[in-house]
């Protein structure tokens, strides 16, 4: 295949300024955090509707639409921890529930606008909330210091650490498994998406975990403890590996629906969920993991 350079121009330009929005709004502060999460969570949403009614051959009204964004949207306000607070006022106690309201009362305008309940459409909605809000809601979670004790030894993160560990994973992952594969890949890995090979996706784990692991904090802290190394690789297997059934799963959705991409957010790049899906069944899987070992 030739070299297409202005489609090289188009997809770096794309991932610069995608690159920039993303770093902008894990590292700011907590409301660039949660600004940035709740655009990528809204962004989901709508692909996802848009894949449900080419799959289900249905149409979703706009009231149920907005409903189901908001009861997801109440999720995520409700993962929220105390460092998201508005004067005295926290985003969790005061606003979840408010906006959970609003969302059954648009689910209720949204079913009564057909003459017959299509359950199969609204099980199909429903099942967004596990999928897309649950995920972005545990990631706003996770964005608080956390004390890692590992074998008598410790240290606190910083707020945002452990989702930038999770980003940078899921980043680092997809690129080398893509380099790999590119270099050596022969075996396909599976038929929902052609062009992962079982040696691409091998090595950007190992490579990824290598990375992650014992490279990270060595390089930008001048940091080589065993116990933080653990803690990471740990992370960045768990990202790596869950991240990529993450892929094939929206890979499969998009074959159900006969689409290529999810959308058009990136130019070269695709849609919302075309760029977290990895991250949509890796972070629940992290979370179990900090939930369980670490806190």
């Amino acid at each position: 295949m030739a070299f297409n350079w202005k489609t090289f121009q188009t997809r770096t330009l794309t991932a610069i300024v995608f690159a920039a929005v993303m770093l902008t709004g894990l590292l700011w502060n907590q409301w660039s955090f949660l600004i940035l999460f709740s655009i990528i969570h809204f962004g989901c949403w709508w692909e996802y509707f848009n894949l449900q009614e080419k799959i289900n051959n249905t149409i979703y009204h706009r009231y149920t639409r907005l409903a189901f964004m908001l009861l997801g949207y109440a999720v995520i306000l409700w993962f929220c921890g105390p460092v998201f607070k508005i004067n005295n006022f926290s985003l969790k106690e005061n606003f979840s529930f408010p906006v959970s309201v609003a969302g059954f009362v648009f689910l209720v305008l949204g079913i009564f606008q057909g003459k017959k309940i299509n359950w199969k459409k609204f099980g199909a909605a429903a099942l967004g909330l596990f999928y897309i809000s649950l995920s972005w809601g545990l990631m706003m979670n996770l964005y608080q210091e956390i004390d890692v004790h590992i074998n008598d030894t410790g240290f606190i993160t910083a707020g945002n650490f452990i989702p930038v560990v999770i980003v940078a994973s899921i980043w680092i992952n997809d690129t080398l498994a893509y380099v790999v594969g590119s270099l050596i890949g022969k075996t396909h890995l599976s038929g929902i998406s052609p062009k992962k090979t079982w040696e691409g996706t091998i090595g950007g784990i190992i490579l990824c975990i290598v990375v992650v692991g014992f490279l990270f904090m060595k390089t930008f802290y001048s940091l080589n403890e065993n116990y933080i190394n653990y803690f990471l690789a740990t992370i960045a297997a768990i990202a790596s590996i869950i991240g990529t059934f993450g892929d094939l799963l929206e890979s499969k959705l998009k074959r159900m629906a006969g689409v290529k991409d999810s959308g058009d957010l990136m130019p070269g790049h695709g849609g919302f969920l075309d760029r977290f899906d990895s991250m949509l069944l890796a972070i629940p899987a992290v979370w179990f993991y900090v939930l369980l070992f670490i806190k």
